[in-house]
This record gives structure tokens, C-alpha cells and sequence, in this order.
């Protein structure tokens, strides 16, 4: 029987390009009220609350933010339900790895796009409280992969997913109005960038996963990238730049990190940064690592094992005479709250 090849779209350098200068403009627009009505103090209380992440009550909130709550909570058409729930269940089955590829792969792949790393530096969100950030990825990431919070009426992963779209929003407006945003960086938080992390959150994840040897069905890889897909269309992500298959993840991924990848100041304090709170985080949990250093080292051997040399060595990441594979580290090396 001759093997089926998937379609793919092709994603052009015009294309892509287009999407590097829009934004959300749904999103932007509920910023924009917010701050027209109370200025930028008004919009960090608004951060304050779209940061907790168990109040998902937007009474009290602009009215802007609640009918945004309200317009844009509802699934794409194109969602299968019987699809993400298949993706739900494939990330339980193999949920520690996941956390460990998240955080030594997926996470440092995305700080190889240096303009869009940009973002994150300049907001400090990643680079002055790394443990905060990756405690609040942690708990996002497994509440909107647990069937329990997709629930009509008592589910919050809609709401939650809606809260990060517009932190996004806001990291938007911040940026622009820091004084130190650079044009030629794209808009800030553009689709492209963000088409990226939703690759790296889904597609690197699979590709992790395949050099950890867990073994894969197509069919586990494409229900997986269905929910993702879901997922990121919920969070804004435009759908044309949604892969629906692993080809077409593979294209798009291709075509984005030759155009965006390269060596940075901001990719690599950023990855000095996770690498700090890895150690720091890994000491803490008490999980037979004795000091930092050890646990720093333990990861960077595996991000260079996930991401190859020479991306490694764009970000900076120390060679560490630690063997290059996968070493029980799943127990080692709570990255995230929730996988472990």
C-alpha cells in the first residue's frame, strides 16, 4: 500500500512578514479602553487580576474586559472534541516528559527568535522572577490539557486561555510604550512570534518526545497538535498560521526559524535566567540534587542534548561535562509544579 504524504501549505517570507506587524486587535482593544479609562495604572491592576489564577470573575473588571470574557469564549468551529479529548489523554499518559521537554526544549527554542525574545526582555516578566513565571506555565499548561476544566459550566480552561490572551495584549502595550521597542523587531507579541511558541508548545514537544524514545503513533502526534491548535486559536493565534498536520508543523516551523533564529543578549539572559531557576527550583523540591550548580548542569546537558550545538551555543548554554542523554532526570528536576 503506497504511504499517504499529508498536504501542506507553503508559509512564504511575505506571508510571515504580514503577520509580524499585527498583533490582536480584539485583544488590543480591551487594553486600549482599559488604559483610555484609567491609564497605565489602571492596566497593571488589570495585569494583577489577569495573573490570578483563581479568580476568573471579571465582574469587577472595565466592561470592556467582561464582554471580551463573554464575545470570545466559545471553542473554533473546527474543534473536535473527540480529538482533544484523544490529545488530553495522550498528555497524561506522558506527562513527566513533557515537563521535562517543555522546560530544557521548548522553552530555550523559543528564545531563539531573537527579535521576538525582545518582549520578554524588556518586560522583565522571565528574566527577574524566572520561578514565578514558570510556576504560573506549569499550571496553565496542565489545567488546559485535563479533560475536568473543558467541563460545560464548571470548566475554566476557556477563561484561563482568555487570560493569557490578554497579558499578551498588555505585554503589547508595555513594549510599545517602554521607549526602548525597536520597529524593526516586528510588532511586539505578533503572530508570528506567537505561531511560533504555539510550534514550539506542540510540534517540539512531539520532536522531544521522539528523542527521549517514547514512542509515538501518527495518530497520538496529530490529535495532540489538534488540541494545541484549539488551544491557540483560544488564545489568538490566527488560524492560517494553525499547522493542521505534522508536515505542515514542520514547514512552518522550517520557514519561521530561518527567518527569526539567531544568537541574542535577550536569548541568552533569558536561558541564563531558566537555567537559574531550574537549579534553584530543583534544590528546593529536595529531589536528590544537593546544590544548584548540579542541577544547572544537569539541565544544560540535556537543553544541549534537546536542541543540538549549535542552537545551544547561540543561547549561551555551558558545555557541561555531563553525558548528553536523558539520565532519570524526570524526578531530578521539577521544572514544573503539577508534572512531577
Amino acid at each position: 500500500m503506497p504511504v499517504l504524504v499529508k498536504p501542506t501549505r507553503l508559509f512564504s517570507d511575505t506571508l510571515l512578514e504580514s503577520y509580524r506587524q499585527q498583533g490582536d486587535a480584539p485583544a488590543d482593544a480591551v487594553i486600549t479602553a482599559v488604559v483610555d479609562a484609567d491609564g497605565p495604572t489602571g492596566l497593571r491592576l488589570l495585569m494583577r487580576w489577569l495573573a490570578d489564577t483563581a479568580d476568573f470573575k471579571a465582574a469587577e473588571q472595565h466592561p470592556a474586559v467582561q464582554d471580551f470574557f463573554v464575545q470570545y469564549a466559545s471553542m473554533p468551529a473546527w474543534a473536535e472534541a473527540d480529538r482533544m479529548q484523544r490529545g488530553m489523554e495522550f498528555f497524561k499518559k506522558n506527562a513527566q516528559k513533557i515537563g521535562l521537554t517543555l522546560g530544557l526544549f521548548s522553552l530555550p527554542y523559543t528564545y531563539l527568535g531573537a527579535n521576538g525574545a525582545q518582549v520578554l526582555w524588556i518586560t522583565e516578566r522571565i528574566k527577574n522572577d524566572t520561578a514565578r513565571r514558570l510556576q504560573e506555565t506549569g499550571e496553565w499548561v496542565f489545567a488546559v490539557h485535563n479533560p475536568k476544566e473543558w467541563r460545560t459550566g464548571t470548566g475554566t480552561a476557556i477563561a484561563r486561555t482568555l487570560k493569557i490572551r490578554l497579558i499578551h495584549a498588555g505585554a503589547r502595550w508595555f513594549s510599545l510604550h517602554s521607549g526602548r521597542w525597536n520597529d524593526a523587531w516586528g510588532h511586539p507579541v505578533n503572530q508570528e512570534d506567537m505561531a511560533g511558541t504555539n510550534i514550539a508548545f506542540s510540534y517540539i514537544v512531539l520532536l522531544g518526545l521522539r528523542k527521549a524514545d517514547v514512542s509515538l503513533t501518527e495518530k497520538e502526534e496529530e490529535d495532540y497538535l489538534h488540541l494545541t491548535g484549539v488551544i491557540n486559536s483560544l488564545i489568538g493565534v490566527a488560524d492560517a498560521l494553525l499547522p493542521q498536520n505534522m508536515r505542515e508543523a514542520y514547514t512552518l516551523n522550517k520557514a519561521i526559524a530561518r527567518r527569526q533564529f539567531a544568537t541574542s543578549e535577550a536569548g541568552i539572559g533569558l536561558t541564563r535566567s531558566l537555567l537559574n531557576a531550574i537549579g534553584d527550583v530543583s534544590v528546593q523540591a529536595g529531589r536528590g540534587v544537593a546544590i544548584p550548580e548540579t542541577a544547572r548542569n544537569l539541565a544544560a546537558g540535556e537543553m544541549r542534548f534537546f536542541l543540538g550545538d549549535e542552537y545551544a551555543d547561540w543561547l549561551g548554554i555551558p558545555k557541561v561535562p555531563v553525558e548528553k542523554r536523558l539520565a532519570g532526570l524526570i524526578s531530578r528536576l521539577p521544572i514544573f509544579p503539577g508534572f512531577n
